[in-house]
């Protein structure tokens, strides 16, 4: 349960004694420091045969503003730093799972919500030139969104650090594979990358989406033996030059969630995206307006 507390001594005493009386047990608490009033997250154990109204009731009656309930289990109970510390961890093992940790840390979501149901917010964060966005019903703190920013920050620390590795690893104007560059050819609404006449990678721009007709999906593949090596970035970028030149404003692109090289992608093509997470699919919307416009 959240709620908003005046900023004053005995308001949270209050509620506890409200709740004592109901015979409501108050099990975990976090509270989040305002200006003119207080957030205060509480675990609470209810009778059996109490709803989220009557409880919401209930903290009302104590003062509460903005109150949200909602269910949940004894995970709610584990220590706030520990969780702290394990999510700055699997996002360090790894870096493309950001907005599902970050969702799951903040009892968010990070895909996009029914518009027909209950308002949300959104907190918004950004991992080198992506946005990544989480929602939920209840409103997010400062001190949440000061929490969010610095484990944007370690991950934009982390790619960084990666790129740079890269960098020195393999020096711009390195020749690939047998001693040879290869090639970038494009036909129609396809980008072929070519080595001694072998595509070894491929960005097709498709047909605009039905509902969104200023918005076209690109299809990216490199080979297995290719990959690592520069090719999805260079791609990636003509794809998106491609498709403003076909009138398109924003490209999209679908893949696994598990999918480590897309993100550090889209980092190295130096373009603005707003990614998205939804079970096992992640999504990248990148807008291409603004970008030249490729010759075909």
């Amino acid at each position: 349960m959240r709620t908003t507390l005046p900023d004053r001594p005995g308001a949270l005493a209050v509620l506890a004694e409200h709740c004592g009386r109901a015979g409501v047990n108050i099990l975990g608490l976090q509270i989040f420091p305002g200006v003119e009033a207080v957030t205060d997250e509480l675990v609470l154990s209810t009778p059996d045969d109490w709803d989220a109204a009557r409880t919401a009731d209930l903290v009302g009656q104590a003062g509460g503003r903005s109150v949200v309930v909602q269910s949940c289990t004894e995970a709610a109970l584990s220590d706030q730093p520990t969780r702290y510390v394990q999510a700055a961890r699997s996002i360090l093992a790894s870096p493309m799972s950001f907005p599902d940790v970050v969702a799951r840390l903040f009892d968010a979501e990070a895909d996009p919500v029914d518009p027909a149901g209950p308002p949300q917010d959104v907190m918004e964060m950004t991992v080198g030139d992506v946005q990544v966005q989480v929602r939920r019903t209840a409103p997010f703190t400062a001190t949440e969104h000061a929490r969010g920013s610095a484990m944007a920050d370690l991950v934009s620390d982390v790619l960084q650090r990666t790129r740079a590795e890269s960098a020195i690893a393999m020096t711009p104007g390195r020749r690939m594979g047998g001693g040879t560059t290869p090639g970038h050819v494009v036909e129609g609404d396809s980008i072929s990358a070519v080595v001694d006449g072998v595509v070894v990678g491929l960005a097709t721009v498709q047909e605009p989406l039905e509902d969104e007709p200023w918005t076209r999906p690109v299809v990216l593949r490199v080979d297995p033996g290719w990959q690592r090596r520069g090719i999805g970035t260079r791609l990636l970028v003509d794809a998106a030059r491609l498709a403003h030149t076909l009138g398109a404003d924003e490209i999209v692109l679908t893949t696994r969630s598990d999918n480590q090289a897309v993100l550090p992608m889209v980092l190295a093509a130096g373009m603005r995206g707003r990614i998205r997470m939804a079970a096992d699919v992640l999504t990248v919307r990148v807008a291409v307006r603004e970008l030249r416009p490729l010759s075909t």
